[in-house]
């Protein structure tokens, strides 16, 4: 809104210094440093708000008989995504072309899973159902936003010429013009039964994989905001003529507005932790952690780097994957045997190392530097062709 306020000042009245509101790297600045002054100054409030209403977490100890007990942890104020929420969208709408597709469709996005995971919250701590909301209405959430986007990605005009199209790692333009690897990635319209069904999967699993990854202090936002910063280079990329060119990469006009977002999602992440590294005094709740997997799921389908998930969100990934390998394998076991067996001491992988007696400090720091690590290779990969 203050974009386009000073932007029509400028065209009007040309003030000197205003011309610089034209700068995408100007306004993502602004937008962080927003996101910042928002998650630290406002989150205080938010957070005495929510311990004045008792809006506090109900921590049950661990499954293998207490070996992690996170017991001292109750009575720690949740649903501070709101905090995360407050700070994204209003740097955003202040900072952004919100007029643009790319900025209203990630706002909507991570606005949608945002008020599915505000009523999970709602129902877990206000009306006392630890359950929350169920399964099926929270994958019907995922998946009708899932819907939504990848409908939008594929229908809307703006998007007519790269609709089907992604990224594919090592590989150069040329590659495309003699290798087969055209007709799957960049040559024939595969149409929706490709397109939105990948927008749905990538949506519902990411939302998912926060959520899971949301198990110690710090852990989902600290990741989030790196993983955020690798987002902020590649939006800046897929909407700079130049450096798209230099990179051999796919020129997306008007996704360089995503940049705003992208930034601010950083921010934001790392401004919550002003209060949410240890020992926390809130936590994202679900609020947080699904929109903050639908907002990078959904930056990551719009810039078309679908292919760099497994890396860019490796911690993301691997923390689902243990989930999958535990669940898999103490049913398989059980069948055969009659007794179910376990890969690791506890899933999710964090608290796995928990069980072994790592501070939680510690492997919180530890998931911060692999995923550094990830989002830095994500990005040389760029440059490898």
């Amino acid at each position: 809104m203050l974009y386009y306020l000073i932007k029509y000042l400028e065209a009007q009245y040309q003030p000197p210094g205003f011309q610089v509101i034209q700068f995408i790297t100007f306004r993502a600045s602004l937008a962080a440093i927003t996101a910042i002054v928002i998650s630290v100054f406002v989150g205080r409030s938010v957070i005495s708000w929510l311990t004045k209403k008792q809006l506090k977490e109900n921590v049950r100890r661990g499954h293998l008989a207490g070996v992690v007990d996170h017991s001292h942890k109750a009575g720690t104020p949740t649903m501070g995504g709101l905090i995360i929420l407050m700070a994204v969208l209003g740097s955003t709408l202040l900072w952004g072309a919100i007029a643009e597709v790319y900025v209203w469709l990630i706002v909507l996005a991570t606005a949608w899973m945002g008020a599915f995971g505000f009523a999970d919250d709602y129902i877990k701590v206000v009306k006392g159902d630890k359950g929350g909301l169920s399964a099926r209405i929270k994958l019907t959430g995922q998946v009708s936003l899932g819907l939504i986007v990848g409908s939008v990605l594929y229908f809307h005009p703006q998007f007519s010429d790269i609709r089907t199209l992604t990224y594919l790692p090592f590989a150069t333009n040329e590659t495309f013009d003699y290798n087969f690897l055209k007709f799957i990635v960049t040559g024939v319209d595969l149409g929706w039964l490709i397109t939105i069904p990948v927008a749905i999967f990538i949506i519902t699993a990411l939302s998912n994989a926060v959520n899971l990854t949301d198990g110690l202090d710090g852990l989902a936002a600290g990741v989030t905001g790196i993983v955020a910063l690798g987002l902020t280079a590649l939006t800046y990329i897929a909407g700079h003529a130049v450096l798209a060119d230099y990179l051999n990469e796919m020129l997306l006009p008007g996704a360089g507005e995503l940049t705003i977002f992208a930034a601010a999602l950083s921010a934001a992440c790392f401004g919550f932790l002003w209060y949410n590294g240890f020992p926390a005094a809130v936590f994202m709740g679900d609020t947080g952690a699904l929109s903050l997997g639908a907002a990078v799921g959904t930056l990551t389908l719009m810039v078309k780097k679908e292919l760099l998930l497994p890396i860019l969100c490796a911690v993301f990934f691997i923390e689902s994957l243990s989930v999958i390998i535990q669940t898999g394998y103490f049913k398989y076991t059980r069948k055969k045997t009659g007794t179910g067996k376990r890969v690791f001491l506890m899933a999710p992988l964090h608290h796995h190392y928990e069980a072994k007696g790592y501070h939680e400090g510690k492997i919180v720091i530890r998931f911060w530097l692999v995923t550094a690590l990830t989002v830095i290779a994500a990005l040389l990969i760029l440059r490898i062709k």
